[in-house]
């Protein structure tokens, strides 16, 4: 498989780099970023990419892919309605109707998150643009989409999170995590099994569109 990671720059995007690159069945990853990751590897191929409203200066350079995996965000904190939208639908939906042009019977992946509002319509401003995304990724007729909602998330081989607050928590409160993890096993996941289970998902289906983190260790294990 040929797959394209955004995000990779972030903590799960940097998780699912890491499966591909190890994966015997991904024999080329390309990273769509605004700055070089310091990592080389022969499967590597990255695009400097800087204007993400608008894909048509790198077009060339994204056909003929079997995957995508959609793994870009930012927290909601400290920013109005307009502008997380700007980031988190804007951004994947133009990309992702770029893609369709090209692959349209590629696979794609979207990291949302628990609470993500499919109705599009509740109090949680983060979460109804999580929703619009889903959906009208959902809308558009790839060979298959999937939408990933991990709760969560415990960094392996050496991530850690761009998000301040978030590796606060991991320094300080990784304990707890693990005390949930241990009390509700299928409540949390690792950045390694949301790899694989992008990764299989991509080669075996599943048979849901919307993947709680139940569904992600599974799909981890197909």
């Amino acid at each position: 498989m040929k797959v394209i990671i955004t995000g990779a720059t972030g903590m799960v995007g940097k998780g699912v780099l890491l499966e591909c690159l190890d994966h015997a069945e991904v024999e080329q990853v390309l990273l769509i970023n605004r700055r070089i990751i310091d990592l080389k590897h022969p499967k590597l191929v990255e695009v400097i990419h800087t204007d993400f409203s608008d894909y048509t200066a790198i077009v060339d350079e994204l056909k003929g892919y079997d995957a995508a995996y959609l793994c870009m965000g930012v927290s909601a904190a400290g920013l109005d309605e307009t502008r997380y939208t700007e980031i988190t639908y804007l951004f994947t939906i133009n990309l992702a109707k770029t893609l369709y042009g090209l692959n349209p019977k590629m696979t794609i992946t979207y990291v949302s998150g628990q609470g993500t509002d499919s109705s599009e319509k509740g109090r949680m401003m983060w979460a109804r643009v999580k929703g619009r995304t889903e959906n009208d990724l959902l809308k558009m007729a790839f060979s298959q989409a999937f939408m990933f909602r991990p709760g969560t998330i415990i960094p392996l081989r050496g991530i850690r999170s761009s998000t301040k607050l978030y590796q606060f928590f991991y320094d300080y409160l990784m304990w707890l995590i693990k005390f949930i993890k241990f009390i509700a096993p299928n409540s949390v996941v690792n950045t390694t099994q949301l790899g694989l289970a992008m990764i299989n998902v991509t080669k075996a289906g599943f048979n849901k569109k919307i993947l709680s983190p139940k569904d992600i260790l599974i799909a981890s294990k197909l």
